[in-house]
């Protein structure tokens, strides 16, 4: 399956997990559901997936904590948020740019309709 596919697969099941809970839950709560959606439908999921920081060639020992790594190929950065930010979408572009990854989507479940909250990013 390509990106695209793959990135339409997991706003599906972003939008599932919208209409079963609504609007105005914590952050955790929208991963640990989404996560759990995506494993039950046969993706590989890696959650709070801590990925190393390294600045001028060297690893330093802070870590940078993905929410959600899918296939290994598309990143989820997931927001509870009155209005997304130029900063929620900047830390996307460089969790794609520090991790090596292309696809990212930031998903802010905390709207009336899920799909006005997904920003898809490719670096």
């Amino acid at each position: 399956m390509d990106k695209d596919q793959l990135t339409d697969k997991i706003i599906g099941y972003a939008i599932e997990v919208h209409k079963n809970l609504g609007p105005g839950l914590l952050e955790s709560v929208y991963e640990e559901c989404l996560h759990y959606e995506l494993l039950n439908n046969g993706l590989f999921v890696e959650r709070q997936k801590s990925i190393p920081l390294i600045y001028k060639s060297k690893k330093l020992e802070s870590n940078l904590v993905i929410d959600l790594l899918v296939e290994n190929s598309v990143i989820i950065e997931l927001k509870s948020v009155e209005i997304l930010k130029p900063v929620h979408e900047a830390q996307l572009i460089s969790y794609l740019k520090l991790s090596g990854i292309h696809t990212g989507l930031l998903i802010n479940f905390n709207v009336k309709y899920l799909i006005d909250g997904v920003k898809r990013r490719v670096v």
